[in-house]
């Protein structure tokens, strides 16, 4: 048989398409009925490019990918159209051509890293087994290029790392063996399938770093899907966007960022926060409507009950084909982009001021929260560790104030949510509500009342609710918890209260979790946390597992209920660009300490933290305009067991070399005061600070 990696014949000269697919058409099948999941779907990836994948959930991204790699299970088939690949047809393809491409021609990377590890193997023979089987090579030479492979990834010792089992590596490591896999083979085509949803923004600015680099090392043309547009850009030569089950438009990157030409595109691109976006001035403008369901789409053109510019009897009058817009292959599913003014401001007129920021709330003084753990000994018992999770921190947070809490993971910011909550206690310091200490109170032993004051929205709306009782049931069991009501009926009227308070319908009531969509969900654990009427929300990643879209809708709802109630959102998150949008202050948190505290205007400024701008450098931003300054941080957050000495952050600053002597490694900083309020924990000297430039400018024209 042919081997295509050596068959000269078979080999793409750059710029000519490595990967055809058209009029391609996807559907599930199940005892009743035929689900088109895609309809009509074309797009090329052509030799050293990157094609962009974008869509809300459901549209379509995976199927196509799944469709590419002949792997859609025994419900899927493909019912129409071509997918080829150097030219040879995938959809006629035998199972033993096809088991020959996979893994060799054609790799995937998936969204969560342990689905594509075995936990029982270490890493070395999982990456081994690739070329040994898809190339026959010998033990030896499959290891010295794992070797290689594991050095290219960036990862540290590379020899321990490929000597340890999946679980020993951090989330972000567990990544980089998953790239590393799938490069071992030096693959024509890798296929990405939303990889760094997981990952802190640190890690994933790192990774898809990494990706670009290595995509120009071997020549290897890229499918990327993501809801995220701003990754998109930065690692993308063209886009295709989706939605429910069709490309609605197509393009390079930077002709579909600025001259879009799909209402689809465009309300894309106003639901998500970009430089400039402002709670106050210019809002996040959520998409109306539901996205449909896959039997229930509607005629003619898909988005057109939810599109702004729809005209009842043309755009639904027929099907709707990609039609060709100025620009190089620039195409969009809409009759009216000629019609259209691009340009014309959202119209915003029904959006109200931000609340007045009120009295102290929540007063946090050097607390401390140590956790001992025992070091297994020969005869069990050994020596007994401390975790140190948060170290002296202090701060306030004020009514009708949101203060975001960011960082990476493992530093701190959920510990400190649980002794807010109660679930954890202090070790030290002290923690008041209201004037209250609570610091030291357990949630089992606090009253009804500061139960219901400090309340929570978890990031997962999945887990969060019940799934044997209806909505209606679980938001009157939290009335009845809080005390709210004096019975049944009272209880029942505050219940339909609160759905038109996070506006759902109220027939909502008598429904199931699993009738629900996430942001449904999430809209009934937030009308959950507000019943007893709570002075503090703690917001933990509250739309992190979100479409765009439904993240403007949850956002802009959380602000309208703190309107309305006065109440002081703690919004955790590693999301600056939803953080520079919606916060009035920014706490930013590494390893257990605060290094920066201030409103979010001086934060997002210079002088900054050196963790804050390698933070605000690492998130990615949809803006074509932007200029951004490139620092990739290395390694990972230290153990908060072993923490270094000294500055927490200074294994991974790269100013270190500018403070003098080893005062980095023998003194933690001290809290520098610049504008009210603004604090800074950093040995670095006045004129370095001054010295320091904005990591985020808008480019010149």
């Amino acid at each position: 048989m042919t081997d295509t990696a050596t068959d000269p014949a078979l080999e793409v000269a750059p710029g000519e398409p490595i990967l055809e697919i058209r009029n391609l058409s996807i559907s599930f099948f199940t005892r009743t009925r035929e689900i088109p999941a895609v309809m009509d779907f074309s797009a090329t990836v052509r030799a050293g490019e990157a094609l962009g994948l974008v869509g809300e959930s459901g549209c379509g991204k995976s199927t196509v990918a799944l469709g590419v790699m002949q792997d859609l299970g025994v419900n899927g088939r493909i019912t129409g159209g071509s997918i080829k690949f150097r030219g040879e047809e995938l959809t006629t393809m035998s199972p033993a051509r096809l088991r020959e491409i996979r893994g060799r021609d054609i790799a995937m990377i998936y969204q969560e890293p342990m689905a594509s590890l075995n936990p029982a193997l270490k890493v070395d023979r999982q990456l081994m087994e690739v070329p040994m089987i898809h190339e026959g090579i010998s033990a030896d030479e499959a290891r010295a290029r794992a070797l290689e492979v594991v050095r290219d990834v960036r990862l540290p010792d590379p020899e321990r790392i490929l000597d340890a089992y999946p679980h020993q590596l951090s989330g972000g490591q567990q990544q980089r063996i998953v790239i590393a896999m799938a490069l071992m083979s030096k693959p024509a085509l890798l296929i990405l399938d939303e990889p760094t949803t997981a990952l802190d923004v640190t890690v994933e600015a790192a990774v898809i770093d990494l990706v670009r680099e290595l995509g120009e090392k071997y020549g290897t043309s890229m499918l990327f899907i993501s809801h995220n547009l701003g990754l998109v850009l930065e690692t993308c030569d063209r886009i295709a966007v989706m939605y429910s089950g069709e490309a609605v438009e197509r393009g390079r990157i930077g002709e579909v960022f600025d001259e879009m030409r799909h209402p689809y595109t465009q309300a894309l691109f106003r639901a998500i926060p970009l430089p400039g976006a402002d709670k106050a001035t210019r809002p996040l403008i959520a998409i109306p409507g539901n996205f449909p369901l896959p039997d229930e789409r509607p005629p003619g053109c898909n988005f057109g009950p939810r599109c702004d510019y729809f005209q009842k009897g043309r755009c639904d009058a027929q099907s709707i084909p990609m039609i060709e817009v100025p620009g190089d292959a620039h195409e969009a599913r809409c009759i009216r982009t000629d019609e259209i003014d691009w340009d014309a401001p959202p119209d915003i007129s029904d959006h109200r001021e931000s609340p007045e920021i009120g009295e102290v709330v929540l007063k946090v003084d050097g607390l401390q929260k140590y956790y001992e753990v025992s070091r297994p000994g020969l005869l069990g018992g050994g020596e007994a560790q401390v975790v140190k999770a948060n170290e002296t921190l202090s701060f306030e947070a004020h009514e009708s104030e949101t203060l975001a809490i960011v960082g990476e993971s493992g530093c701190g910011k959920s510990t400190l949510a649980k002794v807010l909550m109660g679930l954890e206690t202090a070790t030290a310091g002290g923690v008041e509500l209201d004037g209250r200490a609570v610091g030291d109170v357990p949630i089992e032993k606090r009253d009804t009342r500061t139960v219901a004051d400090v309340q929570m929205v978890f990031q997962n709306p999945f887990d969060t609710l019940n799934p044997s009782m209806t909505v209606g049931r679980q938001i009157i069991r939290a009335l009845e918890i809080f005390g709210v009501g004096a019975g049944p009926r009272d209880r029942k009227k505050r219940m339909l209260e609160l759905l038109d308070l996070v506006k759902l319908p109220r027939e909502f009531a008598t429904r199931m979790p699993r009738q629900l969509s996430g942001g449904q969900k999430q809209r009934v654990g937030i009308a959950r946390a507000f019943a007893g009427g709570a002075r503090i929300v703690v917001a933990d990643e509250p739309v992190s597992a979100l479409d765009v879209s439904v993240q403007a809708a949850v956002t802009d709802l959380l602000m309208e209920i703190q309107r309305e109630q006065k109440t002081t959102l703690l919004f955790i998150s590693h999301d600056l660009s939803i953080v520079r949008y919606l916060a009035d202050r920014v706490m930013v948190m590494y390893l257990g300490h605060v290094v920066e505290i201030g409103a979010a205007r001086d934060v997002f400024a210079p002088p900054y933290h050196p963790y804050t701008e390698a933070l605000l450098s690492a998130v990615p931003v949809a803006d074509t305009h932007v200029e951004k300054k490139h620092i990739v941080l290395e390694g990972d957050v230290p153990s908060a067991m072993n923490p270094p000495s000294g500055c927490p952050f200074q294994t991974r600053c790269r100013w270190k070399s500018r403070v003098p002597g080893d005062l980095c490694e023998r003194e933690v900083p001290p809290m520098v005061s610049f504008a009210p309020g603004h604090q800074v924990k950093c040995h670095l000297s006045p004129e370095e600070f001054a010295s320091m430039e904005p990591v985020i400018t808008l480019a010149e024209n």
